[in-house]
């Protein structure tokens, strides 16, 4: 059996190779701030060699939380990251040269590993800033730290940090996703085709685990005290009537009250089809959630609710009756609550 790559592998690994050194001049990840008081939102960019983006205004914040400013000369990884990524994608022609399956399969490995390492390093870059803070600062929250998510959204204070990659990072997931189309076309030629089968719904399966885990998929916890609302920007003192909004792009909004969220999905921030799921918090268990489509809902003018929404959630309608029996509450759907 020949050891010689297939045709399909051979373009695969000029494009990835040609991608990877596309992506040394381009940006591979950002972190976006949006605050009541930056509307236009602030941008951090994280490029192979530096951080673009608004640093200066960031930094400026950073200094009253107690965080270190920012300076592309504080990081080594921008001296080395270029160069890795040049020498990933020379790998790759090489490759091309060689010719030779196990070759690829060494390449791959080692692409795998940069991937890996590259992550945990920027994991752990945001953990130390997020954590290690002044205590002399001028904006000091006991047990709050800053620390931006890794990928997807996350609630800092007032302000709402979105983690995506950007061009460049779209690069290397796209090189990975083709390569591992490389990776099956080969192992065709090396395993027989019940191996294959085994391999292939192992594989969907993991990527399965690792989109669930990657993704926010459902509520989280509302800090009274310190979560504030996305639409009056208040601090959420009362968690009973807040509910929370997760769009299909990851991104959570959380609300203090039935008034806020709707009067948040009539502003035209957010189309109908952008959001995903959407939760109430039950009115009897404040630490537990209710989808829109599940909770039974009251509405009384008595529950004075933070922003006069006064709508109350159940788990079921035999709860609410006990909550409404000495009350003259009046049971409405989300539908009614939204006109």
């Amino acid at each position: 059996m020949s050891n010689k790559l297939t045709l399909t592998t051979k373009v695969i690994t000029a494009v990835c190779s040609v991608a990877l050194f596309i992506s040394i001049f381009t940006p591979l990840w950002k972190i976006e701030l949006t605050a009541p008081q930056y509307p236009e939102g602030l941008i951090l960019k994280i490029y192979p060699d530096k951080i673009g983006g608004n640093v200066d205004v960031i930094n400026g914040l950073n200094h009253y939380i107690g965080m270190r400013t920012l300076h592309t000369e504080d990081f080594f990884e921008f001296v080395i990251l270029p160069w890795l990524i040049g020498t990933i994608a020379f790998f790759g022609i090489l490759t091309l040269i060689i010719n030779r399956r196990w070759f690829f399969m060494a390449w791959m490995a080692f692409f795998t590993l940069f991937g890996i390492t590259a992550m945990f390093d920027f994991y752990r870059w945001e953990y130390n800033y997020g954590h290690n803070l002044d205590h002399s600062a001028a904006i000091q929250v006991p047990g709050m730290y800053y620390q931006p998510p890794l990928i997807g959204y996350k609630k800092l204070l007032n302000f709402g940090a979105y983690s995506i990659p950007d061009l460049g990072g779209w690069i290397f997931i796209g090189v990975a996703i083709i390569l591992i189309v490389a990776l099956v076309v080969e192992l065709r030629h090396v395993v027989d085709i019940k191996k294959l089968s085994i391999l292939k719904k192992a594989s969907a399966t993991t990527l399965v685990v690792f989109t669930m885990t990657a993704c926010v998929s459902g509520p989280e916890p509302i800090r009274t005290g310190v979560d504030a609302c996305d639409f009056c920007k208040m601090t959420i003192a009362d968690k009973k009537f807040s509910s929370e909004l997760l769009t299909k792009k990851g991104k959570l909004y959380k609300f203090d009250d039935v008034h806020c969220l709707t009067s948040f999905s009539k502003s035209g921030k957010l189309g109908q089809g952008d959001i995903d799921k959407l939760w109430f918090t039950d009115f009897t268990s404040p630490n537990n959630f209710i989808s829109f489509q599940e909770a039974v809902l009251l509405k009384d003018e008595t529950l004075h609710s933070p922003m006069g929404g006064n709508v109350a959630a159940f788990t079921n309608k035999e709860k609410l009756n006990n909550f409404n029996k000495d009350r003259s509450g009046q049971v409405v759907t989300w539908e009614q609550i939204q006109q």
